[in-house]
C-alpha cells in the first residue's frame, strides 16, 4: 500500500496501516537525512498563494501566455494538500496562510522529477521556485523550476472529504483540525479581529489599557470557586484570579479614572458549551459613572464592533436573528421574574418560604442556603434566561447575589447591577460600584459567614480593599465582557469550545 497516489485516512486505518505509512515516510525522511536535506532553514518565499490569487484574479487579461510573459519568478511556501500524477507532469496544491495555488510540475522543467514525486507525500511544507502559468483548466499555477522539501510530515493527513469526524479529536488536536479545516482558522482570525476592535474603540475613549496579578493571595472579585497554587520562595498559598476587579478598583482609587484589562480569569467550575475553567474578559471601569452610563457604553461598543468587523447588526446565533441596532431592551429582574410567573404574588417575590414553596411545586430545584435574593436569582436563570433572545439589560440584582455592588438609592434590597443577555447567554455583567467603606465591610462579613458555612463560590474578607475604600474610591461604573461567549455570538458558534483553541478537556486515554 503506497501513499503516492492517494491520501489516507488515519480514522479509517487499521494501526498496522497506519504504521506502515508512518514507517514509509519516515524511509524518506533517512533517504533526506542522508542527503544533508532534511529541515533545512534557507529558502525564503517572495510570495504568498492568496496574494498572488489576488494580483491575478482576472483570468481573461491574465491567461497562461500573458504570465507566462511576464516571467515572473515567484518562490512560494507552504503544505502540501493533494497529489496528482498524470505521467510526465504533476500537480500539487499547496496552502500557506493566505491561501492556495497550485504547484505544476515538469518532467522537462523540474530537476529531479521522479525523485521528487517519490518523496514528497501530502502534508509535507516545501517551498517551490519557478514562473507563472495558467493552466488549461484556469488554475493559476507556478511552473516549478526548483522545489525542495523543508519539513517531511511523518503522519497522514485524514482525508480531505471526511475530515475529522470525531469532535473531541479536533479540539484534542487543534493543530490538526486548522490544518484540514481553514474555515476554523477564519473564527480565531475573528476572535483576534475583535479583540484588536475592542481596544482600539477603549483607547478612542480615553480609557488605558493596564495589567494586574493573575496570582492573588486573597481570591475576588466574583463569586466563583478558584484554583490554588503555592509559591514556595513566599511560604504561602495564592489563588489563580477569578476576577480582576479588585485591582483594578484600587487603581481607581489611585487616580486612574478610566481603565481597562483584557486577560484569563480563572474558575474552578464544571466544564460545558458554555464555561472553560480559563476564559478571557474585558474589564473596565470609569470613574464619575453610573450603571446607566455602562449600559449604553456596553450597547455601543457591541453594535459598532459589529458593524466594524461584519458589516452589519442583524446577525444569526443559532439559527435565531439577532437585531443590534434597536435600542436594548431594558428590563428589572423582579418584573421578569413577575410576567414569566404570574401564580408568584407580586408583593412575595422577596419570601423566601413562598419562593420555595413555588419551586417545590413546580419542580424547580432551588439551592439549599441562601435567602429570597439567591432564590430569585435561581428562580430566573433555570425558568426566564434562557428566552431572552434579543439583547436584553436585566438589572436592579438583589443585594445578596451582588456583594460589590452599589445599593440602590430608592430600594436598598436590591442594587444598580445589570447583566446583559442575548440569546439566552450572559454576555456582559455591570453595575455601580460599592464605594461605601463600611457598606463594604459589612457585605464581606456576610460573604465570609456564607462561606463558613459551606458556600465555597462565596469571598472572602479583603482587608486591603477596605482599607483602599477608606482613602476614597470615586462614583465608578464597571463592565465584565466575556470575550469567549462574544466571539460565539459574532462567529455564531453553539460551544466555547469552538472559540478556544485549546479547551479544557479530560485526559486523553490510554
Amino acid at each position: 500500500m503506497s501513499e503516492s497516489s492517494k491520501t489516507a485516512d488515519p480514522q479509517s486505518l487499521s494501526p498496522r496501516e497506519e504504521n506502515f505509512l508512518v514507517a514509509e515516510r519516515r524511509a524518506k525522511l533517512a533517504r533526506l537525512r542522508r542527503r544533508g536535506e532534511a529541515f533545512p532553514n534557507d529558502f525564503r518565499r517572495n510570495a504568498r498563494a492568496g496574494e498572488l490569487q489576488n494580483q491575478y484574479a482576472d483570468r481573461e487579461r491574465w491567461d497562461g501566455a500573458a504570465l507566462e510573459a511576464l516571467h515572473r519568478k515567484v518562490r512560494v511556501a507552504g503544505r502540501i494538500r493533494a497529489k496528482r500524477t498524470m505521467g510526465r507532469v504533476a500537480f500539487l496544491p499547496l496552502e500557506d496562510e493566505s491561501g492556495r495555488i497550485q504547484l505544476f510540475l515538469r518532467a522537462d522543467r523540474t530537476p529531479d522529477y521522479e525523485e521528487l514525486l517519490e518523496l514528497v507525500d501530502v502534508g509535507d511544507l516545501v517551498g517551490a521556485e519557478g514562473s507563472l502559468t495558467r493552466t488549461r483548466s484556469g488554475e493559476l499555477s507556478v511552473v516549478v523550476e526548483r522545489l525542495r522539501i523543508l519539513v517531511k510530515a511523518l503522519r497522514p493527513l485524514p482525508d480531505k472529504w471526511l475530515g475529522l469526524s470525531d469532535i473531541e479529536q479536533r479540539y484534542r488536536q487543534r493543530y490538526l483540525d486548522l490544518i484540514v479545516h481553514p474555515e476554523v482558522r477564519e473564527v480565531f482570525r475573528l476572535r483576534s479581529r475583535l479583540v484588536a476592535a475592542m481596544r482600539r474603540w477603549l483607547d478612542a475613549r480615553g480609557f488605558i489599557e493596564v495589567e494586574t496579578p493573575m496570582m492573588h493571595p486573597i481570591p475576588g472579585g466574583a463569586a466563583a470557586r478558584p484554583f490554588i497554587t503555592h509559591h514556595n520562595a513566599l511560604g504561602i498559598d495564592l489563588y489563580l484570579r477569578i476576577a480582576p476587579e479588585l485591582y483594578l478598583k484600587r487603581l481607581v482609587v489611585g487616580g486612574f479614572e478610566r481603565i481597562y484589562e483584557i486577560n484569563r480569569c480563572f474558575r474552578n467550575e464544571g466544564v460545558s458549551t458554555r464555561h472553560n475553567p480559563e476564559f478571557t474578559m474585558l474589564e473596565l471601569y470609569e470613574a464619575y459613572a453610573d450603571f446607566e452610563d455602562i449600559m449604553a457604553l456596553t450597547e455601543a461598543m457591541i453594535r459598532e464592533l459589529a458593524e466594524e468587523l461584519l458589516g452589519t447588526t442583524s446577525l444569526v446565533w443559532e439559527g435565531k436573528k439577532i437585531d443590534l441596532g434597536p435600542e436594548f431592551r431594558r428590563v428589572r429582574l423582579e418584573e421578569l421574574v413577575a410576567k414569566h410567573h404570574p401564580e408568584l404574588p407580586r408583593n412575595r417575590l422577596r419570601d423566601e418560604e413562598t419562593l420555595r414553596r413555588y419551586a417545590s411545586a413546580h419542580g424547580i430545584v432551588l439551592p439549599e442556603q441562601g435567602g429570597w435574593g439567591k432564590l430569585l436569582l435561581e428562580l430566573f436563570e433555570k425558568t426566564i434566561e434562557p428566552a431572552l433572545i434579543q439583547p436584553t439589560f436585566v438589572t436592579h440584582y438583589p443585594a445578596e447575589v451582588s456583594p460589590l455592588a452599589r445599593a440602590n438609592d430608592e430600594d436598598r434590597e436590591v442594587t444598580d447591577r445589570f447583566e446583559l443577555f442575548i440569546n439566552g447567554r450572559e454576555i456582559a455583567n455591570g453595575f455601580s460600584e460599592l464605594n461605601d467603606p463600611e457598606d463594604q465591610a459589612e457585605r464581606f462579613r456576610a460573604q465570609a459567614q456564607a462561606k463558613a458555612a459551606g458556600d465555597a463560590e462565596a469571598m472572602p474578607y479583603d482587608a486591603d480593599y477596605i482599607r483602599a475604600l477608606e482613602y476614597g474610591l470615586p462614583p465608578t461604573g464597571g463592565l465584565g465582557v466575556g470575550i469567549d461567549r462574544l466571539t460565539m455570538f459574532f462567529a455564531d458558534r453553539s460551544s466555547i469550545r469552538d472559540v478556544l483553541l485549546f479547551p479544557a478537556l479530560r485526559p486523553e486515554a490510554d
